[in-house]
């Protein structure tokens, strides 16, 4: 059964407090007639901090979309390598026995996409396949592993490596003031992962069976309006609502398995914003403490789109506590309203976790290879002490 294993999470150096996003907002919008409403969603999203590639003077200002889709390529290539080599390390594998790559980004564009790049760039095998993901924001997360998944179960041996790699904070447009825009300002972070799935062996999520589900007739609840200026988030006020027909898709999901999605033994799901965790806790009648590792992604690092599924992963696994066999559940939401779910149990296999796996962290860990220095690096979502500075919005 294909293993889903330890992710590597990157975050980078400029850090912006909800405080500091509080009082950008004020600067900037102080005429808006709806920036107190916008303040108070703002405090309530439960974001304490978000990290972004760039000082907050150079992410407020727009150079251009042609420039800000550089600056998504240099920083991708910059810091990429890196996460991707722990999450090589963390499943106990080298870049020769990887058999596909699953790309995921929705705040920058690339043809060719990045995965030839990392094939030419760090020794990948030239018959590697390749599968970027753009167009399902926050959901990629859960695609991603969903196809991940599918390929390694279609071709026994195989091995699939996934790649998350979300700048959120280039999608920042001056001019839109709405109320859905102003919140995604003060909602969404950067941030890069990956993690392979083995085809056999290895230790994490035994991924056992996924589904997708899409809400009718919601399209347009969340969306990118792509202009001459670059992409345009835009969030319907009725996205909170979602969980209410969603829960349901996980509970159907759960039963095809033979489980009861209100008694599983960890959850790992998109964190949107906090209503989502809240009305999955009421609608699937779990505790919210079952939440912890989502709600922790949200509050340290923000919205980091298709990179939180595999960042409160890692929590899980930092934290250490999921039994042999344990079940579980893993799920994004994004444009659509799309779902992409899947459930499986967990699995321990020491032949295949090498020591040299957890030594690859370091203070620094950017600064080698060309690297971004002052980026924090995490297997399992544990951040190191970061530095200063702000902003942000995207597809969710």
């Amino acid at each position: 059964m294909p293993t889903l294993c330890r992710p590597a999470v990157m975050v980078p150096e400029y850090v912006i407090t909800r405080a500091e996003t509080l009082d950008i907002a004020r600067r900037l919008h102080a005429g808006n007639p709806n920036l107190p409403l916008v303040l108070r969603l703002i405090e309530n999203t439960g974001v304490r901090k978000r990290h972004i590639i760039q000082p907050i003077e150079k992410t407020l200002a727009h150079p251009g979309f042609e420039i800000r889709n550089r600056i998504y390529e240099e920083q991708a290539k910059a810091r990429l390598p890196e996460v991707v080599r722990q999450a090589l390390d963390n499943a106990g594998l080298r870049e020769r026995e990887i058999d596909v790559i699953v790309y995921v980004s929705c705040t920058g564009f690339m043809m060719p996409s990045m995965t030839a790049w990392l094939i030419n760039t760090m020794g990948f095998r030239y018959d590697t396949r390749q599968i970027p993901i753009s167009q399902l924001g926050c959901a990629g997360g859960g695609a991603a592993i969903n196809l991940a998944r599918d390929f390694c179960a279609a071709h026994p041996g195989t091995n699939a490596l996934i790649v998350s790699c979300e700048f959120c904070s280039l999608c920042y447009q001056p001019t839109d003031d709405d109320i859905g825009s102003l919140l995604s300002d003060g909602l969404f972070g950067d941030a890069v992962a990956a993690a392979v799935v083995r085809g056999s062996g290895g230790s994490g999520m035994s991924l056992e069976r996924n589904a997708s589900y899409l809400i009718p007739h919601t399209e347009n609840w969340i969306s990118y309006a792509v202009k001459s200026t670059g992409f345009h988030f835009q969030l319907d006020k009725r996205v909170p609502t979602t969980m209410k027909p969603l829960a349901p898709a996980l509970r159907d999901l759960a039963a095809a398995h033979g489980w009861d999605a209100s008694d599983l033994d960890f959850y790992i799901v998109h964190a949107g914003g906090p209503r989502i965790l809240d009305d999955l806790s009421t609608y699937l009648e779990v505790d919210g403490h079952a939440f912890r590792h989502s709600r922790a992604t949200l509050t340290e690092y923000g919205n980091i789109a298709s990179a939180v599924v595999l960042d409160a992963l890692g929590r899980l696994f930092a934290e250490g506590l999921v039994a042999e066999h344990g079940r579980g559940v893993i799920a994004g939401f994004g444009p659509g309203i799309t779902a992409e779910m899947a459930v499986g149990t967990w699995t321990h296999d020491h032949t295949h976790e090498p020591a040299a796996a957890q030594s690859r962290i370091c203070a620094n860990p950017l600064a080698r290879n060309g690297g971004v220095a002052g980026s924090r690096l995490a297997t399992g979502g544990t951040p190191f002490p970061t530095l200063d500075n702000h902003r942000t919005a995207t597809a969710s």
